[in-house]
């Protein structure tokens, strides 16, 4: 809920699993949720012993479901040539397992140098440190967190389920209503950046 609206093609996922296992999983709710890792979904529709098997059969879903229904959010192509225009290299660091993310950003064709997944709130942070990222694009307040474990500024889009509020409050250094006002946000960082 960054840079693509995943959440027809993860709820079409959901409604698939439900059929292939029997259990029933709310599609809606779960995708009003989106950002902790799939498990912490899951376990709250599975019986604990049966959350590892429904991990691998939401995962082998996917493909066939998630990826045509999804789109690029407003702004998400202008926000990585903002980055790549201003010498800048173009890192995903997701929750999402990477080859999930990739057949997204490929379907779309999202160029983008690196792709971190299996990641939730400060873990990413070791993704961010390991590639020298110098800014950390998020929906999340634990992308919040993941900016602030790294040392770097965290810029919020409230695009996700987390309000403009909530962003801020988890120390968001600017908090967007979409990518669209990410170039302008991003020179006046590198201006701030520059001046200290």
């Amino acid at each position: 809920m960054t840079l693509v609206d995943s959440r027809p093609g993860i709820a079409a996922t959901y409604r698939a699993l439900t059929e292939r296992t029997g259990v029933p999983v709310d599609a809606d709710a779960a995708v009003s949720r989106l950002g902790p890792p799939l498990r912490t979904e899951i376990a709250r529709w599975f019986p604990p012993e049966q959350v590892e098997e429904a991990v691998t059969a939401f995962r082998e879903l996917y493909p066939a479901y998630a990826i045509t229904p999804t789109v690029p959010l407003p702004g998400a192509v202008a926000a990585l040539a903002a980055v790549r225009d201003r010498g800048g290299r173009v890192l995903v660091v997701t929750s999402k397992i990477g080859r999930l993310a990739r057949l997204h950003l490929n379907h779309l064709g999202l160029a983008v140098d690196e792709v971190a997944g299996d990641l939730f709130a400060e873990e990413k942070a070791t993704a961010l440190r390991a590639h020298r990222a110098t800014h950390y694009v998020g929906d999340h307040v634990a992308d919040m967190a993941a900016a602030g474990a790294a040392g770097v500024p965290g810029i919020a889009v409230a695009t996700g389920p987390c309000s403009a509020d909530e962003l801020r409050a988890a120390g968001a250094a600017v908090v967007l209503a979409d990518l669209t006002g990410f170039p302008a946000a991003l020179d006046g960082m590198i201006r701030l950046a520059l001046r200290q």
